[in-house]
């Protein structure tokens, strides 16, 4: 008895210790490489943070320049983006403030002008590096790591925890886990001050806690749900299109509660963070429901098409975030087909019920908005970025674990994942622009030849181009080395993804 005591301590531990390596070898990855400069989207939200720590208001008068992405009111100019992400980087942005005030800038400041790696990546006929846009930077560097960095890498421990549920097989959930985390658009989007992952980790972290605590007992402690209901309002507050997954998640907890009437606490902490933006939108828009995108001067059109853009699913948008070379999420993340046989294999195997209906209900939602809308592509992105939020429900098949052809195609379909989501993520200085029809070819591949890579932190080292990402790529063989170390005692024959 001791001993098998003995051995599940070590085998706790262990397990623990791969959820940091595995939780570190993802923050690198999303870290190293810098948020896109000049990005209209990202601008948006930092300038609302900017303009009320350093204002005290919500006008982005004074920055609107830097964006395209904004809404006039009256004679002044607003954010026109859901609130969320901006809100969490107010206090980040405070805080930072006070060391970008230090007179150490003033070195960095001649450091960075003598670094010819990063001046090669300035764009001809700019003003080059003045002190107000690098600190600018820093402040998107900063926020985008709060934002999207930190939540996207604990979603992926999450996910690798919850995976134990399926297969005790370490290899497996890594797999999953890396998978999504750096082989699909969720990889551009860690790095980025943009809401999309900030919302899926509040939507996944939610879901974690409702199934983790329920497996069995049907039992939710007060204080998850709470959690659940602050996590589910605020998700939608971030990126508003999340909400039919909110709807879904909400359900999902209300059937599981062996007593229902505890759901008000779900429903306390989800009003007060309703509460708390329709406080923003009277302030700001001058009714509690009013959106930003109502009061937006440009793409006029768009928002005013349908319902804030919404119609109905057409060819056209179902082929785009599909199979086409331009949006489309399988050319750019192939392995995510595994999930057809995955869900069929899921179905047939009766396990989990509740969970297979709201996996499939999650996608099949989020599938549905993105090709009923008119903007389906995105603007500049990597990959159909309005289907993130569905994206981290991934699951492991076991039935075909044995078969080497399961094997070799799981391999081919990572490779290409690989090489697409990394080769368009890490080329030039901004996402690919939404004028190109397939940006793989006409954008990606240009940029990699000329050496024209994202700015990253091997650029610090004066390490120019293609040859700045040396220190990511050791960084990230050492992490996977640990993992493999770490597990190889429990090794086996590499299973495929049961589901998205």
């Amino acid at each position: 008895m001791k001993d098998e005591q003995a051995l599940s301590v070590c085998r706790l531990g262990r397990e623990r210790l791969s959820e940091i390596v595995l939780f570190l070898l993802l923050l690198v990855c999303y870290t190293y490489v810098l948020p896109r400069w000049a990005d209209p989207n990202q601008n948006s939200r930092l300038d609302m943070v900017v303009a009320v720590v350093d204002d005290g208001t919500f006008q982005i008068d004074d920055y609107v320049e830097n964006t395209v992405d904004y809404a006039k009111v009256g004679e002044h100019y607003y954010s026109d983006k859901a609130p969320g992400v901006a809100f969490l980087g107010i206090p980040v942005y405070a805080v930072l403030k006070g060391f970008l005030n230090l007179p150490i800038m003033d070195g960095v400041m001649d450091w960075l002008v003598d670094n010819e790696a990063l001046k090669a990546t300035l764009r001809e006929g700019g003003t080059g590096l003045l002190e107000h846009k690098v600190c600018f930077a820093i402040a998107q560097v900063a926020l985008a790591f709060m934002a999207s960095a930190l939540p996207t890498a604990l979603m992926g421990v999450l996910m690798y925890r919850l995976l134990a549920r399926f297969t005790a097989r370490p290899w497996p959930r890594v797999g999953v886990v890396l998978g999504y985390g750096l082989l699909t658009p969720a990889f551009a989007y860690a790095g980025a001050f943009y809401g999309h992952q900030l919302s899926a980790a509040c939507l996944f972290i939610a879901f974690y806690l409702v199934f983790m605590e329920t497996m069995g007992t049907k039992s939710l402690s007060t204080r998850s749900l709470l959690a659940v209901g602050l996590l589910l309002g605020y998700s939608v507050v971030t990126e508003y299109p999340s909400i039919l997954i909110v709807g879904i998640l909400f359900l999902y907890t209300f059937y599981l509660l062996s007593d229902r009437r505890r759901i008000a606490w779900v429903i306390l902490t989800g009003a007060l963070v309703a509460a708390g933006w329709m406080a923003y939108n009277t302030a700001v828009f001058g009714s509690p429901l009013e959106l930003g995108y109502g009061h937006s001067e440009l793409w006029t059109e768009q928002h005013h098409t349908g319902f804030m853009s919404l119609t109905q699913p057409h060819w056209g948008a179902i082929w785009g975030i599909t199979f086409s070379p331009f949006r489309g999420l399988f050319v750019l993340s192939p392995l995510l087909l595994l999930a057809v046989p995955g869900f069929v294999l899921w179905c047939r195997s009766g396990e989990h019920r509740p969970e297979f209906w709201i996996a499939l209900a999650s996608v099949l939602a989020m599938f549905l908005f993105n090709s009923s809308s008119v903007m389906w592509w995105g603007g500049f992105a990597v990959g159909p970025r309005y289907l993130l939020p569905m994206l981290p429900i991934l699951f492991v098949f076991r039935e075909w674990q044995n078969r080497v052809w399961v094997r070799v195609l799981s391999i081919v379909l990572f490779a290409w994942s690989l090489i697409a989501t990394w080769g368009l993520t890490l080329a030039e200085q901004a996402f690919p622009p939404d004028t190109l029809r397939n940006p793989l070819v006409e954008y990606a591949w240009p940029n990699w030849q000329m050496g024209n890579i994202a700015r990253n932190l091997g650029m610090f080292l004066h390490l120019p181009g293609v040859i700045s990402l040396l220190p990511l790529l050791v960084g990230v063989t050492v992490l996977l080395a640990a993992l493999w170390f770490l597990s190889h005692r429990e090794l086996v024959p590499m299973a495929g993804i049961r589901s998205v």
